[in-house]
Formats: C-alpha cells, sequence, structure tokens
C-alpha cells in the first residue's frame, strides 16, 4: 500500500509516495535539489527528517538566489534545459498518477 502525505514521526515519505504524484511542496523540493546537482537524480528523500529537509532547502534557495529567485527562464540555458526535462517528467508521472494541476485553481475560485 502507498503511503500518501507526509509524517513527522516517519520522515518526509519521498517523492514517489507524495500526494499529487509528487507536486507538493517537498516534492518541489526535491526537484529543484536535483536541477542543481544537490542530490542524484534517484534520490526521493523518502525517510528524510525535517531538519535534513530545511538543510537542503537552504541550499536550493542559495542556488535559486544565484539566479534570479526561484524564475526558471532566468536560469543559464543548461539550467533551464535541466529544470524543463525534471519537471516535465515528472509532471507526466504525476499526471499518469491523476493529479489535475488545475484543481488547486478550482478551490480557490
Amino acid at each position: 500500500m502507498q503511503r500518501r502525505g507526509n509524517s513527522a514521526k516517519d520522515g518526509y515519505v519521498g517523492i514517489d509516495n507524495d500526494r499529487d504524484g509528487g507536486m507538493t511542496f517537498h516534492g518541489r523540493l526535491v526537484l529543484d535539489a536535483r536541477v542543481f546537482g544537490l542530490i542524484p537524480e534517484d534520490e526521493t528523500c523518502e525517510g528524510w527528517e525535517l531538519g535534513r529537509l530545511q538543510g537542503l532547502a537552504d541550499r536550493v534557495n542559495a542556488e535559486w538566489d544565484k539566479h534570479g529567485g526561484g524564475i526558471p527562464s532566468l536560469l543559464p540555458d543548461d539550467l533551464r534545459r535541466r529544470h524543463a526535462e525534471i519537471y516535465e517528467k515528472q509532471m507526466q508521472r504525476a499526471r499518469d498518477a491523476g493529479w489535475n494541476p488545475d484543481a488547486n485553481l478550482e478551490d480557490e475560485q
């Protein structure tokens, strides 16, 4: 049975087990860390404690700060391509798992 969401007791469930096909705050953190080469592309961060995730978030934010603060179009060409490839792959996996990117927009209206 696939675990869903996050559990502070067990640490992060990992991007492969996260809700919304991994397109959550923590899932995007994992993706960004992969983009910047801070973790290997096969690292899911499953079991990571919140403190370890915070350390990763600090490192990811430092990388984004070097490149315009979180806007993919401002990344250098190589990182922009890498960002597009990593995110497109994960978004397709999420859609295949039933993720609807417009669902949150519908909730706000």
